[in-house]
């Protein structure tokens, strides 16, 4: 086993062992991917201030998101099909979210069901819904996570329409997968992987297959996710969703400050800068560009999370800095899982922990919540200075 001492170690190793079709599903944005991109190279404009002669024991980053305890402000981001890039990848991530004391976020296009992590795990996780037009399967899936003792709800509400990601096209992903020549011929290469699938009698959509209407069967889901996702979405149909979701509530894909002030017009507990990892509307701002417009306009109003692009323990603390009370990784995570199961998504905490931890105290810092501003150099015009 190789020396692993940073995501991008993870990454290879998940690279060589995981089917080509599940690599390009996580590793890829739409359309020319500037915004996928640039979701993590606009952090390395933000420059950290060294400080020293200050006292760094003690240190802590201990936090809470949303009122509930963290081992440090890192959730584990909503990530669909995440049960195909390691067989039964839900119930192995949420374990060793647990473990390490961060929140685990379901996707509702999950392989493994709400059920499924629920009884392979002991502690409450989050849910991830999307907006989707039938209003007895969305019922029916909040009363399932309230079954399931899950802590808060996230609905995203950057997913009314798909957009483009060329590899996936090309790969024949969707739901269910359209296995091509190629992806077949790559398949069979990858035994361990196929071995471990072979495995699980988990290898399906568990969240939709025997609970949404019409759909009994992988071969009828391809119609009902054509049909199931609302564009028709507004504020007043977020507000029904609100009120069959009487816990707390986060909405995921803010990136506009005006969007912000409707999500807490509606009630949410908190919200996520998010632009859907790049995998939406490609050229958008990142998320870290994004943040101090919306900070400015409801972060004294509502709790402020942010996702796309955290990569390392510095991006957590720079997104900190700039104001944020939680991150999410998603990508991160998923190299980890494909490229070691369970031991690969602690492996990705434990980096990103002591990244974060040492880089926290070379700024003169020894507790997370009293990181701010100060410890960074922002670059004039990082916002952007755009034309109105």
């Amino acid at each position: 086993m190789p020396v692993i001492t940073c995501i991008d170690d993870l990454k290879r190793i998940y690279e060589r062992r995981v089917p080509r079709m599940f690599f390009d599903y996580a590793e890829s944005g739409s359309w020319t991917e500037q915004t996928f991109r640039e979701n993590t190279s606009d952090f390395e404009q933000l420059y950290l201030r060294q400080r020293v002669a200050i006292d760094m024991t003690g240190r802590s980053t201990k936090t809470q998101m949303i009122g509930q305890d963290v081992s440090m402000p890192v959730a584990l981001a909503p990530v669909g099909l995440t049960g195909m890039q390691n067989a039964d990848g839900e119930i192995k991530a949420a374990r060793a979210a647990e473990k390490f004391g961060v929140p685990f976020t379901l996707s509702t296009m999950s392989i493994c069901s709400i059920e499924d992590v629920a009884e392979n795990t002991t502690q409450p996780f989050w849910m991830q819904v999307y907006t989707l037009n039938d209003d007895d399967f969305m019922q029916r899936l909040f009363d399932r996570a309230k079954d399931a003792k899950c802590s808060a709800a996230v609905i995203t509400v950057d997913l009314q329409l798909l957009g483009q990601r060329h590899k996936d096209l090309k790969n024949g992903l969707s739901a269910p997968p359209k296995l091509t020549v190629k992806s077949m011929a790559n398949l069979a290469t990858k035994w361990s992987w196929g071995l471990e699938m072979l495995g699980t009698k988990r290898r399906f959509f568990g969240n939709i297959v025997g609970h949404a209407k019409d759909v009994k069967d992988p071969g009828s889901l391809s119609t009902w996710t054509s049909k199931a996702f609302d564009q028709a979405l507004d504020w007043d149909r977020i507000r029904q969703f609100r009120k069959m979701w009487d816990g707390p509530l986060i909405i995921k894909g803010i990136i506009d400050p005006r969007d912000a002030l409707e999500a807490l017009n509606v009630g949410a507990d908190a919200i996520i800068v998010s632009n859907h990892g790049g995998r939406q509307l490609d050229g958008a701002l990142s998320s870290i560009r994004a943040l101090p417009a919306i900070m400015d306009a409801v972060g004294d109003k509502i709790e402020v999370h942010l996702d796309s692009g955290i990569r390392s323990g510095q991006d957590v603390l720079k997104a900190v800095a700039m104001g944020a009370k939680g991150t999410y990784i998603g990508r991160a995570f998923t190299y980890g899982l494909g490229a070691m199961g369970e031991a690969g998504v602690t492996k990705a905490l434990e980096l990103i922990h002591n990244e974060l931890d040492v880089s926290m105290a070379l700024c003169g810092k020894t507790d997370i919540n009293t990181v701010d501003r100060d410890i960074l150099m922002i670059p004039e015009g990082f916002e952007g200075n755009w034309q109105s």
